[in-house]
């Protein structure tokens, strides 16, 4: 027992020989410490924190003559990057959901066998706060995880004007029969938001204001489905299935977030409709916003869009 607690606060390089069934070499980084903004709580949101990583992969030995040829092993960069790519992707509230996605890119790569993460919260107290998992290339299911792209939807903004229109459902009609998923947007609904005189609770509540005005819209048609995370659309999207952006967990968790707040819910589409690499943005019934992604402006007086 004495040997089980010792080793379960021993660095994961101890663990994983400890553990390790099979010959294998090991590559290891340290005490890599970078600043996030991570974390469930509400004083987490809107402040960077120290958090360290620890993690050693095991990769099988390498046969035949290395020739000191970088291209042969597993390299450090590789580790560093998982670390990068999985912190730029969207702001994360657990630890937990951070260590496993960094394990299971690691394991992306064709040198590695199992993984060792440990990730530490350092400004949480006068202590660390953390978690360790272990995974292996014989539990996780890689299948397709590096190949599959993820679709170009069209995101469709509707104004209340166009909300409220009769030819609404026939709109649907002819933007669901085309060859993209579909995604619609909509901005909050005539009625004034309350005022809160802070800006984050401002910020949250027009947020709000507009997921209010997305249920409105799907109440108004069953094939549409409010969705608010990133993993919901893309299994929308592969599904066929006609969505309604409910903005505030995307919006609140992006690492690089909108410069438009929620009260120029046209710009914030736009931003949205980018991050999604959608391969068009139509707009009825409003403005065309500056985008990179292909515009077209559709009047509400029209029943037919192209």
């Amino acid at each position: 027992m004495t040997d089980d607690i010792r080793l379960a606060f021993a660095h994961p390089s101890e663990r994983a020989e400890a553990s390790s069934q099979t010959p294998c070499d090991r590559i290891s980084l340290r005490d890599y410490v970078v600043e996030v903004e991570i974390g469930a709580f509400q004083q987490e949101r809107g402040t960077l924190q120290r958090v360290r990583f620890n993690v050693v992969v095991e990769v099988l030995p390498i046969t035949g003559p290395m020739d000191d040829d970088v291209d042969r092993i597993l390299s450090y960069d590789k580790v560093t990057e998982a670390i990068g790519i999985e912190l730029e992707a969207e702001r994360l509230n657990l630890l937990e959901t951070l260590a496993a996605r960094v394990a299971e890119r690691i394991l992306l790569e064709p040198q590695a066998e199992r993984v060792f993460v440990r990730i530490e919260k350092l400004d949480r107290g006068p202590f660390s706060l953390g978690v360790e998992i272990v995974r292996s290339r014989d539990g996780t299911d890689l299948t397709g995880q590096d190949h599959v792209e993820a679709p170009h939807p069209r995101v469709a903004f509707l104004s209340n004007t166009a909300i409220a229109a009769p030819e609404l459902s026939g709109w649907i009609d002819q933007l669901a029969d085309r060859d993209a998923p579909l995604i619609i947007c909509v901005g909050p609904a005539s009625t004034p938001a309350p005022q809160a005189g802070n800006a984050l609770a401002q910020r949250r509540i027009d947020l709000l204001a507009i997921e209010q005005n997305a249920w409105m819209l799907a109440a108004r048609d069953r094939r549409c489905m409010v969705v608010g995370t990133r993993t919901e659309l893309d299994w929308a999207m592969k599904n066929d299935q006609i969505c309604i952006w409910a903005p505030s967990k995307i919006v609140l968790d992006a690492v690089d977030g909108p410069s438009a707040g929620p009260q120029d819910a046209l710009s914030l589409v736009a931003w949205f409709a980018e991050d999604m690499a959608a391969k068009e943005l139509l707009v009825i019934g409003a403005d065309a916003p500056e985008t990179k992604v292909p515009v077209r402006v559709a009047d509400v007086t029209r029943s037919e869009l192209l």
